[in-house]
């Protein structure tokens, strides 16, 4: 089954053109548009900030040596997925990733502006365990440079799988007519398809694994204290999230010289010297390798089913973290979304399909998914959080060379970005209180945010803050999501 591209739906480039445009904000470069630059965020599957700067060096010298393409490549692309995904001979089956509609140019893997991820979860209901294991994308008609391993699930496992993109649109097209429906594979609301983000069988996975938290049998572990005091955040702290939070995933692949791909294991990376990582640009990656690390926590990480001894985190891991863990206010994917419109407008049956995907609780009404209390709670917490750990995100690695030069400047030009692109002035009629230097080529260098400003602005915001608390409560997060 094919789904259409949501034809009211910006990608991330137009949306950034449209941005530029206008003249309010030069030189955005946030999740969905990073990797159009020909930059990816720095991918890791460790925690420890040695590492993350070892292998994020790796992936921007990928890039800055990498020629951009003669011509802007085509942004949307189909996943074609295999057969009998969730188990384990599908997922050790490559997808493939071919052109949605070939007259707009073909579609590559190895092409950082059109490359697709995939991530599986695997829960044991037996022992009360997760497993990772990431398939593998390659060119329709290619093959692996090193076939995938085959894993070996549990008796009775429970399998879900996510994906993350990096252009435009991805559209899920089943390798038979049954492969989707079979398996409780979401691209979207009807035609209107998500955009970078896509599921299967992932409710039923959570329902799984929230039971088992429940009876004892599942344990999270805890999120822990940052260096600053608070809780060490989740991908639902209102201090990391952007625009459309959720979205993407913490997977990595092999790729080569000739544009092949393969696993990311430690015995292919031994044996194929010549390959370098390629990442998919995320709010998991970020938070797991980039503000953790840079502020003393450490995400949940599970074992890798391909790479035996490796631990990784996963999606799967950071929402079911987030919310057991995540203190109030708790951010919920918002109405405003730019994956949850259609054809530009809010959808109540799209937002509730996204937020199924991710273990969030659906909504019944507007108000549950009002984008002017996100903004709001934005602006009280992720300004003021940047502020007291400064020094420590500004001291660490830029998650993408081409978009600042360390991760405080990052973090500020992608707040500044949301801001925009949630159309936060107009809903909550307040100025942005973070400002953004850029450099000659579009990098931010330096940030600054206006604290006697934010002050103001956090107590003109005073009178709706019981009612946006009570809404963004960790109670309410916790509702059904069917």
């Amino acid at each position: 089954m094919t789904v259409t591209k949501s034809v009211g739906r910006q990608t991330g480039a137009s949306r950034v053109r449209s941005i530029l445009n206008n003249g309010t904000f030069a030189g955005i470069l946030i999740c969905t548009t990073a990797l159009e630059s020909g930059l990816a965020f720095a991918q890791t599957i460790a925690t420890t900030p040695s590492d993350t700067e070892r292998l994020g060096a790796q992936v921007q010298s990928q890039y800055r040596h990498t020629p951009p393409p003669a011509a802007a490549p085509n942004p949307n692309c189909t996943l074609i997925v295999p057969t009998n995904p969730l188990t384990a001979a599908g997922l050790s089956t490559p997808y493939q990733l071919v052109a949605t509609d070939p007259r707009q140019g073909p579609c590559n893997e190895a092409n950082t502006a059109q490359s697709a991820f995939v991530q599986a979860a695997i829960f044991d209901p037996a022992t009360g365990t997760i497993s990772i294991y990431s398939p593998l994308v390659i060119d329709k008609a290619d093959s692996p440079l090193v076939p995938p391993v085959v894993p070996a699930l549990p008796a009775g496992a429970v399998v879900a799988i996510w994906f993350g993109y990096n252009g435009g649109d991805l559209t899920l097209q089943g390798a038979t007519a049954a492969v989707l429906p079979d398996n409780q594979c979401v691209n979207g609301a009807g035609h209107a398809v998500f955009g970078q983000y896509a599921y299967c069988n992932a409710t039923t996975f959570f329902s799984a694994a929230n039971a088992a938290i429940t009876s004892g049998k599942l344990k999270v572990p805890a999120i822990g204290t940052a260096k600053d005091g608070q809780p060490c955040p989740t991908v639902r702290d209102f201090f990391v999230v952007d625009q459309d939070q959720s979205d993407n995933l913490p997977t990595l692949y092999l790729v080569s010289p000739r544009g092949h791909t393969a696993q990311f294991t430690k015995k292919n990376q031994a044996r194929l010297q010549s390959a370098v990582p390629l990442g998919n640009p995320s709010d998991n990656r970020l938070t797991d390798a980039f503000v953790d690390p840079a502020i003393g926590c450490k995400p949940w990480t599970a074992p890798d089913l391909a790479d035996p001894g490796s631990w990784v985190p996963a999606l799967a891991l950071n929402e079911l973290s987030a919310r057991m863990g995540q203190v109030a206010p708790v951010a919920i994917v918002p109405g405003g979304d730019p994956m949850t419109l259609v054809n530009g407008t809010f959808s109540l049956k799209k937002t509730n399909s996204y937020r199924q995907g991710v273990d969030q609780p659906v909504a019944s009404a507007n108000d549950d998914i009002d984008t002017a209390r996100y903004c709001r709670q934005m602006l009280r917490i992720a300004p003021r959080r940047m502020l007291v750990n400064q020094k420590a995100l500004a001291g660490f690695y830029t998650p993408d060379a081409g978009a600042a030069n360390s991760l405080f400047t990052f973090m500020a030009q992608r707040f500044q970005a949301t801001y925009q692109l949630l159309n936060c002035a107009s809903l909550v009629n307040v100025l942005d209180p973070v400002n953004v230097t850029l450099n000659a080529e579009g990098v931010a260098v330096s940030a600054t945010i206006n604290s006697a400003q934010l002050d103001r602005i956090v107590q003109k915001l005073a009178a709706f803050r019981a009612a946006d608390d009570a809404m963004d409560s960790v109670e309410r997060s916790r509702q059904a999501r069917e």
